[in-house]
């Protein structure tokens, strides 16, 4: 297995980011009244920076199916090689402010997180992130998350 594991656009790591549809979500009119939002993306790696061999950080362009950039994130990946697991922290940065995250990672192409929070329209924010790879390599990912404030 390879040490690195990526998870795009968990969030967004919004800042976890948006695939089809990363329009910034207006906070709700009313400010009492949770409102659900889904963010959807491919999350598309630029660059990573190993620390050591268990530690690095990536960071991501987030885009929609057509290729717009609607945001950035990056990720904290911590591996572990006794259990071939990944902790990530993810904040993903958008029109709008920092969406913040938590997942770890496996073998799976499949990873799933947890939305923790953020600021501006994403202040409050609780949610979930799945996202899967979309290559080998791990440098091209879908993301979807979906949050309520």
């Amino acid at each position: 297995m390879k040490h690195r594991i990526t998870i795009a656009a968990i969030a967004t790591t919004a800042a976890l980011g948006g695939t089809c549809a990363f329009l910034a979500p207006i906070a709700s009119a009313s400010p009492s009244a949770a409102k659900t939002h889904t963010l959807t993306f491919i999350a598309v790696q630029e660059s990573m920076l190993n620390y050591s061999q268990t530690v690095n950080i990536v960071q991501e362009k987030d885009v929609t199916k057509s290729g717009k950039v609607i945001g950035y994130d990056m990720l904290h990946v911590v591996f572990n090689p006794n259990t071939e697991t990944a902790k990530l922290n993810v904040v993903f940065a958008a029109d709008g402010g920092f969406l913040y995250g938590v997942a770890h990672a496996s073998s799976s192409p499949v990873i799933h997180g947890t939305v923790t929070g953020g600021t501006g329209i994403f202040t409050g924010a609780v949610g979930t992130i799945l996202a899967k790879n979309l290559n080998n390599a791990g440098t091209k990912t879908a993301i979807t998350v979906k949050y309520h404030t």
